[in-house]
C-alpha cells in the first residue's frame, strides 16, 4: 500500500470507529476508538483461529507492520501532537509549578527507570541494561494520551496544568534517557557510540540542544508573526514551525520532543498574546485543537491494531501483568518523592499523590520506542509487557481517574 491509500484507511477507520463509539459505547472519544480497534483486531484474530485457512490475521499483520508504528509516530505525528499539546498550556500557569514539574520530569524519571528496570530484572532475569531501556520507555506519562483524557475529565485548570505540564517534559526528557540506555545496552546498534562519557555527551546535546532550538525557533517565528496580520497566513506559518522544527531537530541530532515542546510553549503564550490579533488567535487554537483531535484519534486507532504486531506468547503474559503494578509503584515514587522534598516550603491539598499517580497515562510513544528497539532475544518480552501496561492505563487508568477525582474533592490541587 501506498503512504496515501496507508493515509485514507486509517482515517476513514478511525471516523468509523469513532461513530462506532459514539453511537454505542459513549466512552470518551480516544478512548473509545481504542477499544473498538481492539475489538476488532480481537474479533479478527479469533476468527482467524476458528477459520485459518483465511489467512486474514496473517494478511492484516502485514499491512500492519507495513506502517511501521514507531516510525509514523517518532518521525511524523509526534511533532505536531507535542506542539498542539504545548501550545495550550500557558507559561503563566508552569511558572507557579515549574519546581514541582521539573522534579517529577527529571528525578521522577530517574526514579522510575530504576525501579522498573530493577524490578523486571529480578522477575524476569533480563539483563539490568536492558531491563533499564523498558524502565526508560514505560515510564514517561504520554502527553497525547494524558492531554486526551483530560479534555474529558474536566478537571480543574490548576490540576490539569501540572499534569499536562510534566507529561509534555518527563516525556521529552524520557525519549534522551532512553536513547542514551539503547546507546549503552546495544553499543553496536548504535551510532552515538558508548560508555559513560559518551552517554552523558548524548545526554547535554540531546536536552538542551533541543531546548535552545524550540526556544530559538520560536522566538524568531514570533518575531516574524508579529509583522503579519493575515490569519491562514499565520497559521501555515505555525505548521511550519512544528514540521519544519522537528525535521531540523532530527537532522542536528538535538531532541525533537523536547524542541516542539518548547516552541510550542513559547508561541502558545508570549506568541499569542503579543504576535497574534484576536482573529488569528482564534483560527490558530481552532486550527490546533482539531490537528490534535484527529491525530489522537489516528493514533489511538494504531494502538488499538498494534496488538497484531505483539507476541502474545502466554509465558510472556505474567510478565506483563507484572509490569503494570512496577509502572504504577514506579509512578507512586515519581510523584511523592518531589511532593514530599518540598513540602517543607509549601503545602499540598490532599489528594494530590494518589491523583497525578492514576492520572500519569502511558500511551503509544512507550509502544512505539519498544517497537523501534533492536531485536534480540528479549524484545518480544518488552513489546508485550509495554503493550499491556499501555492497554491498562488508557483504558482502566483513563476512564476512572475522573471518577476518582470526584472522591478526593474534584481533582485536588497543588497550592
Amino acid at each position: 500500500m501506498t503512504l496515501l491509500q496507508i493515509t485514507s484507511l486509517l482515517i476513514v477507520l478511525a471516523g468509523a470507529f469513532g461513530t462506532i463509539n459514539y453511537l454505542f459505547l459513549r466512552l470518551p472519544s480516544a478512548i473509545g476508538i481504542l477499544v473498538v480497534a481492539l475489538l476488532a483486531s480481537f474479533g479478527i484474530i479469533i476468527t482467524d483461529w476458528f477459520f485459518p485457512a483465511l489467512t486474514v490475521e496473517e494478511a492484516i499483520r502485514a499491512q500492519v507492520l507495513e506502517i511501521e508504528f514507531s516510525d509514523a509516530l517518532l518521525e511524523g505525528m509526534l511533532g505536531l501532537l507535542l506542539f498542539a499539546g504545548a501550545l495550550h498550556v500557558k507559561l503563566c500557569d508552569l511558572r507557579r509549578e515549574w519546581v514541582v514539574v521539573m522534579l517529577m520530569a527529571t528525578l521522577g524519571i530517574a526514579l522510575s527507570t530504576t525501579i522498573v528496570g530493577v524490578g523486571f530484572s529480578w522477575l524476569t532475569g533480563m539483563p539490568l541494561m536492558i531491563a533499564l531501556v523498558f524502565g526508560s520507555l514505560i515510564s514517561p506519562t504520554d502527553p497525547v494520551a494524558v492531554l486526551g483524557v483530560l479534555r474529558e475529565a474536566d478537571l480543574r485548570k490548576s490540576l490539569e496544568t501540572k499534569i499536562a505540564g510534566e507529561s509534555l517534559f518527563n516525556d521529552g526528557v524520557a525519549y534522551v534517557v532512553f536513547l542514551v540506555l539503547v546507546g549503552l545496552a546495544f553499543p553496536h546498534g548504535d551510532a552515538h557510540g558508548s560508555g559513560l562519557a559518551a552517554a552523558g555527551q548524548l545526554f547535554v546535546q540531546e536536552a538542551l540542544g533541543g531546548a535552545a532550538l524550540g526556544l530559538t525557533l520560536g522566538w524568531l517565528t514570533f518575531r516574524v508573526m508579529r509583522r503579519i496580520d493575515d490569519y491562514s497566513l499565520e497559521v501555515l506559518i505555525t505548521l511550519g514551525l512544528a514540521f519544519g522544527g522537528y525535521e531540523l531537530a532530527v537532522w542536528l541530532h538535538v531532541s525533537a520532543p523536547i524542541m516542539a515542546v518548547c516552541a510550542g510553549l513559547l508561541i502558545g503564550d508570549i506568541g499569542t498574546k503579543h504576535g497574534m490579533s484576536e482573529e488569528t488567535r482564534r483560527y490558530v487554537d481552532a486550527f490546533w485543537k482539531l490537528v490534535d483531535e484527529i491525530l489522537n484519534a489516528v493514533l489511538f486507532l494504531m494502538i488499538g491494531f498494534e496488538v497484531f504486531a505483539v507476541a502474545f506468547d502466554t509465558s510472556y503474559l505474567w510478565s506483563g501483568f507484572a509490569a503494570i503494578a512496577l509502572a504504577l509503584f514506579a509512578r507512586l515514587a515519581a510523584v511523592s518523592v518531589p511532593v514530599l522534598m518540598l513540602k517543607p516550603f509549601r503545602d499540598f491539598s490532599q489528594g494530590v499523590i494518589p491523583i497525578m499517580t492514576w492520572g500519569g497515562l502511558k500511551g503509544g510513544i512507550s509502544v512505539a520506542l519498544a517497537l523501534s528497539l533492536p531485536d534480540g532475544e528479549w524484545k518480544p518480552l518488552i513489546l508485550t509487557a509495554t503493550y499491556i501496561v499501555v492497554i491498562f492505563s488508557i483504558i482502566v487508568q483513563g476512564l476512572t481517574v475522573a471518577g476518582l477525582a470526584e472522591r478526593l474533592g474534584r481533582a485536588p490541587e497543588l497550592r
